[in-house]
């Protein structure tokens, strides 16, 4: 295609890595994100819920943009070109060592509940939010990596193993994929936490570790929400957790405000029933100073929505349609690629956790197949998107 030049590798995950690569016809660059999986046709490229995600959420100013499809045919590799950013949440804090002031906290904490907001009301939720998801530039923070979204009026149980584990509500620990939207909820609370004490507030080794690890702190809930939870979690789950009152969050957060802290609690409540929503927690008091802002300059291609909008209303320029995540809302090309024919990767179960047991972790080692199978779509990209 003689489009682009590739600059650097960003970054890498289970089923994809994010190149940096320049425009060879406006020179600016972009973040071209490449699946390891292969696709058979051109339908299953458009059926891709990321992508389908994306062009319907497209426009708002805190979720990423895809700039363009790349997809070679013959070969099924696929490529989305999407806006570059400077770096991820976790990177941001990682070697950090004094804390952020809460006023910038809160401004990034805003920005993600503004997107969050925005992607629920058009009826998809994410399923994977945690820092590395965050991406920033300046003070503008981003919510991307849309591979695990789901439609939320979608028929239950979801996949159990989604989202990375330290950010994983009870819901999703102690059931069969019985969980809703408010997932994500519970993922913001633990963002949030973690951006302003530098370190996470659920690290647990493994699911039994991760749930003993939020009663620690929450304490145990009432014996008739587990039981509720019971109904529909594994038979091999032991229940029968020991009554503990929980130490609290605000012993972990001695610098964070009572405000901060108020809000904390609501998000990251045990019963998903009781946690708040991203519209409420846009109207909570803690954002005040925020809202006053974004209402001076708010205008229409932002995606600042001030105003209860309820199905079938017209939601920053797109028409919600509940439960359906298909409509080609942005226009956002798919550019068939002529290539040589590789040879076709076998889909990645939805099943597979995606997550690994430390930062350090996060995926096991590629076998020598796939590392071949790699470097031919290394060799694809350099040969065909350069001079």
């Amino acid at each position: 295609m003689h489009k682009y030049k590739l600059v650097a590798k960003k970054g890498e995950g289970t089923f994809s890595e994010v190149l940096k690569a320049q425009s060879l016809r406006t020179n600016r660059h972009y973040a071209i994100k490449c699946m390891k999986n292969t696709f058979q046709s051109i339908e299953q490229v458009n059926n891709l819920r990321e992508i389908q995600a994306l062009r319907r959420l497209g426009g708002h100013r805190h979720i990423i943009k895809l700039h363009e499809v790349l997809y070679d045919e013959p070969s099924g590799r696929l490529a989305l070109v999407m806006e570059l950013m400077d770096m991820n949440l976790y990177e941001a804090i990682k070697n950090r060592r004094h804390h952020f002031p809460e006023v910038k906290v809160r401004e990034w904490m805003y920005q993600l509940m503004l997107a969050v907001d925005h992607m629920h009301r058009n009826g998809i939720f994410h399923r994977d939010i945690k820092p590395e998801n965050l991406l920033i530039v300046d003070d503008m923070l981003k919510l991307a990596d849309l591979g695990s979204c789901r439609g939320i009026y979608s028929r239950q149980p979801y996949t159990d193993y989604i989202s990375t584990r330290w950010y994983r509500p009870p819901e999703c620990l102690l059931t069969d994929g019985y969980y809703t939207f408010k997932m994500d909820i519970w993922g913001v609370g633990c963002v949030f936490f973690e951006v302003m004490a530098l370190f996470p507030l659920f690290p647990g080794r493994d699911e039994t570790d991760q749930i003993t690890r939020i009663h620690a702190i929450l304490g145990t809930p009432p014996a008739k929400l587990l039981e509720r939870f019971k109904r529909h979690g594994p038979e091999f789950l032991n229940f029968s957790f020991p009554e503990q009152n929980g130490t609290g969050i605000a012993r972990l957060l001695p610098h964070g405000s009572s405000e901060l802290l108020v809000i904390l609690q609501e998000l990251l409540s045990y019963n998903p029933d009781d946690r708040i929503t991203a519209h409420q927690a846009l109207s909570r008091p803690y954002f005040a100073k925020n809202r006053k802002e974004v209402s001076e300059r708010a205008s229409p291609q932002w995606g600042y929505l001030s105003n209860s909008v309820t199905s079938g209303q017209w939601v920053a320029g797109t028409r919600t349609h509940p439960g359906n995540i298909l409509s080609d809302i942005q226009d956002v090309p798919t550019l068939i690629m002529p290539t040589p024919a590789a040879t076709v990767l076998d889909m990645e179960d939805s099943h597979t956790d995606p997550e690994m047991t430390t930062r350090d972790h996060r995926r096991e080692e590629e076998d020598e197949e796939m590392e071949k199978k790699w470097v031919e779509l290394l060799k694809w990209l350099l040969g065909d998107m350069q001079c």
